[in-house]
């Protein structure tokens, strides 16, 4: 039996977002070395603020300042931190109530070690030197001796230029092993083949293979090989660009479903104009020298298959 393959992965993206009221108040007022909550109907302070109370659901938007000391509610000791996390060194997950607040914030404790932490020690906010209006311009807690502060103050919520959006990198690194099954379907596209399995019970053949068929939840074994041709099932027309994708918009992206699979797959489909792709258009893949996936799908110059062929697999 061939070895599972394994692989590093990576999915990174930039995460984009405006900011209503009460959340720009609250990044702005970071920057400004300021924590605002948010005031509920019944008069707690939340932090971080909501623009909804969670329990009434009823729309907030009274901010309240309150501290910038604060007791530890909870804690986890963090032994080996990660590229971009808060610190470098060891460090501790902290769940925070501010002086005056009625909710935790959660941020990373600068501690000498676990034995150091514990749940009710006082703490304060350590700022970075550049802020900018977003969570990391607190830069961490650090342990400090002091008695709880007053209550929370109201706050006009004021601030000069104010934070109107963010953009905050999200990555997820892992290992993926695909399993038998896509190993066999990967191996087979090496050659250009396309490779599914089909089910002993419903006799569907499912490209990729998962391993399982799951309608029945019974194991699959039989390879079958479908295509190279298919159909166009469904699609849609990209019109904002990628960021390091070299292809020009407008493209179309569609379900294709090949020649006795059972289900379809998705792929890109060049060769002709974005807007003369239609359901029922007969495609087939088109590999690029070195490539382990076709790159697109290219119209094959036969009929358009008729819709009752493929209707099922929409």
């Amino acid at each position: 039996m061939p070895e599972v393959l394994r692989a590093p992965l990576v999915v990174e993206f930039p995460f984009t977002r405006s900011l209503g009221p009460v959340q720009s108040a609250f990044l702005t007022g970071l920057r400004e070395r300021t924590v605002l909550g948010v005031r509920t109907g019944d008069g707690r302070v939340l932090v971080p603020p909501v623009e909804y109370d969670p329990v009434t659901a009823d729309e907030i938007r009274e901010l309240a300042e309150v501290g910038s000391t604060g007791t530890v509610t909870t804690w986890a000791w963090n032994p080996a931190p990660r590229p971009n996390q808060p610190l470098e060194t060891p460090f501790a997950w902290v769940l925070v109530r501010l002086d005056g607040a009625d909710t935790a914030l959660l941020h990373a404790l600068d501690a000498p070690g676990p034995d150091t932490v514990h749940t009710g020690m006082r703490v304060r906010i350590r700022w970075a030197d550049d802020r900018v209006g977003a969570i990391t311009d607190i830069a961490c807690f650090e342990p400090y001796e002091s008695e709880p502060g007053p209550p929370a103050a109201d706050h006009p919520g004021v601030f000069r230029s104010a934070v109107t959006g963010i953009v905050t990198p999200a990555r997820l690194d892992y290992t993926y092993a695909p399993g038998r099954a896509q190993t066999d379907h990967l191996n087979a596209l090496v050659d250009h083949r396309i490779v599914g399995e089909r089910c002993p019970s419903c006799r569907q053949v499912y490209v990729p293979p998962r391993g399982a068929c799951p309608t029945c939840g019974v194991a699959t074994s039989e390879q079958v090989e479908v295509g190279p041709g298919g159909t166009v099932t469904t699609y849609c027309v990209v019109n904002i660009k990628a960021r390091n994708l070299d292809i020009e918009v407008p493209y179309v992206y569609a379900h294709i479903a090949l020649d006795g699979a059972g289900l379809a797959l998705h792929g890109r489909i060049g060769g002709i104009a974005y807007d003369q792709v239609r359901m029922g258009l007969r495609v087939e893949p088109v590999w690029t020298s070195g490539s382990r996936h076709p790159d697109h799908y290219r119209p094959t110059g036969e009929p358009d298959a008729d819709y009752d062929t493929y209707k099922e697999l929409l």
